[in-house]
């Protein structure tokens, strides 16, 4: 498919969460509709920054497309379940202790700061913390052995590169659950509400890591957006010790100028990327459905 294609079945997802939301103000209110929204637009503005790292996990690694649709599908289902768990966590311990969304308003706002200020050289993954922790564990080979996750050399079980991709993209998700989580609870702390836009905005997320792939240069600016709206929630969060509260059609309103903000930037001061017969890697006939 080309990058065109890709881009209406990101189009569908977002039709899809839309139509939710729909279902949502129709039979449990309009405030409950706001929040499925709010939550949907931070998770989906905060996984672009989280699918950068994963295409520069894969070309650290030179893994090819049809083994990175298949490490994409083993990313989202794990994404689904960590979610949950997190969610249910989350709410557990809010719900007992709510001075920890306090703490979390402070987590964001570091991690707001140290996107905004973060090195944007690309760097080699095969050295990275993880490695070094996952080849304590288990070997790993140097090549990739087909679609094999583990091979057997000389008796000796190895890890293959796919399973170290895996391995990175699965706990870099937690991390980034970190963050998205206690973004959405500057919105709500309903637990349908918070499980159900994450999980419209992952379902979408292959598609849109296809785009992403293919157009990273015309997306250079969103970072920043995306720091400010983690700034933002985190300020959100951290102003409720003094009884200050942000209604959440304004915080929507704050979130999506700042997105399309830093999406207008992106376009206007980046080269023009070709869409229509646009690519992945240079490589043809993508399967982004």
């Amino acid at each position: 498919m080309s990058t065109k294609k890709a881009l209406y079945w990101v189009a569908f997802f977002i039709a899809l969460a839309l139509c939710f939301n729909a279902g949502i103000y129709f039979f449990m209110g309009k405030e409950l509709a706001l929040q499925f929204l709010g939550g949907y637009v931070i998770e989906q503005s905060l996984s672009i920054d989280n699918l950068f790292l994963f295409i520069m996990v894969f070309s650290s690694f030179g893994i090819k497309l049809e083994h990175q649709r298949r490490i994409l599908n083993y990313g989202i289902f794990g994404a689904i379940v960590l979610r949950l768990i997190f969610v249910l966590l989350g709410v557990t311990v809010v719900n007992a202790f709510h001075w920890v969304l306090y703490v979390f308003g402070v987590i964001l706002i570091i991690s707001g700061i140290k996107m905004a200020i973060k090195n944007e050289e690309e760097a080699d993954m095969k050295d990275s913390k993880m490695i070094k922790l996952l080849s304590k564990i288990i070997p790993v080979t140097k090549e990739v052995h087909g679609d094999k996750f583990f091979v057997r050399i000389d008796k000796v079980l190895y890890a293959t590169p796919l399973f170290a991709v895996i391995f990175i993209i699965e706990f870099t998700d937690i991390l980034f659950a970190i963050d998205s989580i206690p973004a959405i609870f500057s919105i709500t702390t309903n637990p349908f509400i918070v499980y159900t836009s994450n999980m419209f905005a992952i379902l979408g997320l292959r598609n849109l890591y296809f785009v992403l792939s293919a157009m990273q240069e015309k997306f250079k600016y969103v970072k920043y957006g995306v720091a400010l709206i983690l700034t933002f929630t985190g300020v959100k969060l951290t102003i409720l010790m003094f009884g200050i509260e942000i209604p959440v059609e304004l915080s929507l309103l704050i979130i999506f100028v700042t997105l399309a903000g830093s999406v207008f930037a992106s376009m206007a001061f980046t080269r023009d990327i070709p869409l229509g017969n646009g690519v992945v890697n240079n490589e043809s006939n993508i399967d982004a459905e």
